[in-house]
């Protein structure tokens, strides 16, 4: 047996899988505490004692995972970035080969990590001018890097003649930020929508844009918001 492959088996070993699974549930339910309380208190006026009262553990626990508040809030915002870079692509994947469906595909993950993630996507917007210089570039280039699928995805369309986008940069951004309203608007579009009716309804305004005329028929049931296809 090489050393990789002893490796590999303590590493897989029950007892550190559990450790594991322990700690990213600890992290998860710390950060899940943390956003709430912040986007209610605003992050300035958030203690560590605050946030172990939310989160319903003790000061010591949250400084095993965190060296303080300012890493908490990084570790907020990151968090949706984290779950963009492996859902995003995921589902793109999953969606097959055709470059529209694939769109769709991304654009539904999108907002379903926002949904998610809803209190820490608002704090995105209202908290990250908080962090300090070198958290902010890691926030913007984490942002462009979790986008590129998206705008991958558009030029492939443009490309085979199925999509027209003169700045396939524009259009991911614009889907972007549909994704992120659900967040930012919420107590707004619960009130009269699903989220998949959300996914659905933005996705067929966004595509009838931008989904050239010989191929609508192909994406009709795309193309459709849900009360036209009932």
């Amino acid at each position: 047996m090489t050393k990789a492959d002893t490796a590999t088996e303590a590493a897989d070993h029950p007892q550190d899988v559990a450790r594991r699974a322990l700690a990213e549930h600890r992290s998860r339910q710390l950060l899940d505490a943390a956003a709430r309380l912040m986007e209610r208190e605003g992050s300035e006026a958030v203690s560590m004692q605050a946030l172990a009262g939310e989160a319903g553990v003790s000061v010591g626990l949250i400084y095993r995972y965190f060296g303080g508040k300012d890493e908490v809030l990084l570790a907020v915002i990151t968090q949706v970035l984290d779950a963009f870079a492996t859902d995003v692509p995921m589902a793109i994947a999953a969606a097959g080969d055709d470059p529209v469906r694939r769109l769709a595909a991304a654009f539904a993950a999108y907002c379903q990590v926002i949904n998610e993630h809803r209190h820490a996507a608002v704090l995105t917007y209202r908290e990250s001018k908080s962090l300090d210089e070198e958290g902010r570039r890691r926030i913007k280039q984490l942002e462009i890097e979790t986008s590129q699928p998206l705008r991958d995805t558009i030029r492939r369309g443009v490309e085979q003649g199925k999509l027209t986008a003169a700045d396939p940069d524009l259009v991911a951004y614009n889907l972007l930020l549909l994704a992120h309203s659900w967040a930012l608007k919420h107590w707004y579009f619960e009130r009269t929508m699903t989220l998949t009716d959300y996914i659905r309804s933005q996705l067929a305004l966004a595509l009838r844009a931008i989904v050239t005329r010989e191929h609508e028929e192909a994406y009709a049931d795309l193309l459709k918001p849900p009360g036209e296809m009932r």
